[in-house]
């Protein structure tokens, strides 16, 4: 089992508050690292992912290990430019970058252009020579704060 998760802070437990404002991306996240199963590797790209990651895995009473895993969970995420309000502002290219990337990972094989993918800042490293070789579930495919955010696994 494969699953994706952006590497988002406010997903992290002292980021929450009385009004959590990732509630829906929060309750996706947990549903898709609880099928996982109980030995979990985990694929980040920087630290603030792995950072994610570990408490995701925590939360569902998983345990994160090198090898001999049972699942393996993905950290990243598309473009970081859907709207003028996105982190970094708004580049006409990202809604078509993020079709294309979402169009790949629903297949089980993205092919992201690297490059594209730094201009834009996603972060797509660990989706790099993804082959998941099934359809995709969709848990959560949406863009708040701009951002493009997928939460998806395969069998």
């Amino acid at each position: 089992m494969i699953a994706l998760v952006p590497g988002v802070r406010a997903l992290l437990p002292g980021h929450a508050s009385l009004e959590d404002p990732v509630a829906e991306l929060r309750a996706a996240c947990l549903a898709a690292v609880g099928r996982l199963g109980s030995r979990v590797r985990i694929v980040a790209s920087d630290a603030g992912g792995a950072e994610v990651a570990v408490s995701l895995v925590a939360a569902v009473g998983a345990v994160v290990v090198e090898a001999d895993e049972t699942g393996v969970l993905l950290v990243g995420n598309g473009s970081a430019m859907r709207t003028e309000k996105a982190p970094g502002f708004l580049d006409e290219r990202a809604a078509a970058f993020d079709e294309g990337l979402r169009v790949g990972l629903l297949a089980g094989r993205p092919t992201p252009d690297p490059a594209l993918a730094a201009e834009l800042w996603a972060d797509v490293a660990p989706l790099i020579g993804l082959d998941a070789g099934s359809a995709a579930d969709v848990l959560y495919d949406d863009a708040p704060f701009g951002v493009q955010y997928w939460v998806i696994t395969w069998p």
